[in-house]
Order: structure tokens, then sequence, then C-alpha cells
């Protein structure tokens, strides 16, 4: 079983000293970019960005004793991953990260429906990373997440 970590920076003070650098410097870009009123935590044993329960009350419909979920940051055995919950549900602004995504990187995209996959360290686009953290507010979060919630 993995151990459960209660700040970000015990997070991150347990990675190997490669992905240490990497996931601190996206968890920098992260905090500078993400719209006021997200918040940082762990989340699911990763690094959190969620929707507080102060601005929405209900939760994670999964666990409402959890905040809405929104991005989280996880150093896996073979990459780094980025789970943002906006490119999953957004079909324009997955597009728009796909396009961005090929101007800045010389490399086919490896991703999931939520999960993006970074397994070279050194070729990670943080400042595409930053801009797609000022994409989505946590009111339209919650908007986009009420919508899906009332047609599921």
């Amino acid at each position: 079983m993995s151990t459960l970590f209660e700040t970000p920076k015990q997070y991150i003070e347990q990675l190997p000293a490669d992905r240490k650098k990497v996931v601190s410097k996206i968890r920098t870009v992260l905090r500078k970019n993400l719209p006021d009123g997200f918040k940082e935590e762990m989340s699911y044993n990763m690094l959190g960005y969620v929707v507080p329960h102060k601005l929405y009350p209900d939760g994670y419909h999964c666990d409402p004793s959890k905040p809405l979920p929104f991005i989280n940051l996880a150093s896996q055995k073979n990459f780094i991953a980025l789970y943002h919950m906006g490119i999953y549900s957004d079909p324009k602004l997955m597009a728009w990260f796909t396009k961005g995504y090929a101007k800045a990187v010389d490399g086919k995209l490896d991703m999931g429906k939520s999960c993006i996959r970074f397994k070279k360290m050194d070729n990670i686009p943080y400042e595409l990373i930053g801009e797609l953290a000022t994409k989505v507010t946590p009111q339209q979060w919650i908007k986009v997440y009420e919508k899906a919630r009332s047609t599921a």
C-alpha cells in the first residue's frame, strides 16, 4: 500500500530529485495561473486543485465530504500525470490544448480522457500548462459539472 501524504510539500519531498524538480515546477505554474477560488490540497494521494466546499457545499457526488476535484498532479511509475477535468468535459478546450501541444512539443501527445502523461521530463510545455490553468474558473467548472450531472 502506498504512503498517504498530508500536504503537497510532504508529497513532493518524497519524490526522486528529477521528479521533484518537474512536479515542483508544474505546481508553481498551476498555483500562479489558476483563477482565484481553487484550493490546493492532497486529493486522492496526489496534488489536487479543487473547488472547496465554501464555494460548492455539495462537494463531489461520489463522496460529498470531498471537495469538487478539478486538476490533479502526480508522479506515476513511468510518467508525470496531469489530470485536467476541464479538458475531459469541454471539446473546445481539448481542441485548443491539442493544437497548442502540437506547436509547443516535438512529439506525440500521450493522453487519456483527462490524463496528460509526460514521459520525457525535458519535454514538458510549462507555458501551455500555465495557459491551460487560466481557462476555467471555479464558477465555470461548477456549471459544467452540474450540467453533466443533470444529464447523467
